[in-house]
């Protein structure tokens, strides 16, 4: 909640849905497959949110759509981050990619266009770019020394 008021203060209508889950049916057992949802609980948080439109639709659509452009988010994959930092920066690379380099169908411009952040779409030299002349590449450390190297 904090996270919530940090970004729009008292002035937002938000509320929670929150599902209850309980055991899958017996035809399901044997097999992966997630808990069985059999009911939801809308609570309101802050403000005076319309209750018929609060859902979990969006998020639930932006998570798969993560999973399915982004192989470290798919289930049951051998596509990890061994080191939860490259997985920060992957997400980071994925928000970068999907909101000012993808064109979408139904805007027919990329996100941060349709929002007014930018003019032209950006392709990945000018992320580059900035990034270069944000922090410029340092020179690298010495790497493990291979078999032939090392004399016992």
């Amino acid at each position: 909640m904090a996270d919530i008021e940090g970004a729009f203060g008292a002035d937002i209508d938000y509320a929670m849905l929150n599902k209850i889950y309980g055991a899958s049916s017996d035809s399901t057992k044997g097999r992966y497959s997630p808990a069985e949802c059999i009911g939801c609980r809308k609570e309101n948080i802050e403000g005076d949110p319309d209750m018929k439109h609060v859902s979990t639709s969006y998020a639930e659509r932006a998570n798969l759509t993560m999973r399915m452009h982004n192989r470290r988010f798919t289930r049951l994959t051998n596509a990890f981050s061994k080191k939860f930092e490259n997985h920060a920066h992957m997400v980071a690379i994925y928000a970068v990619w999907y909101n000012w380099i993808r064109i979408h169908k139904t805007l027919r411009v990329t996100p941060a266009m349709a929002a007014g952040l930018s003019a032209t779409v950006i392709d990945w030299t000018d992320i580059v770019e900035a990034m270069d002349a944000d922090a410029p590449a340092k020179k690298r450390g010495h790497y493990k020394k291979t078999a032939d190297e090392i004399s016992n």
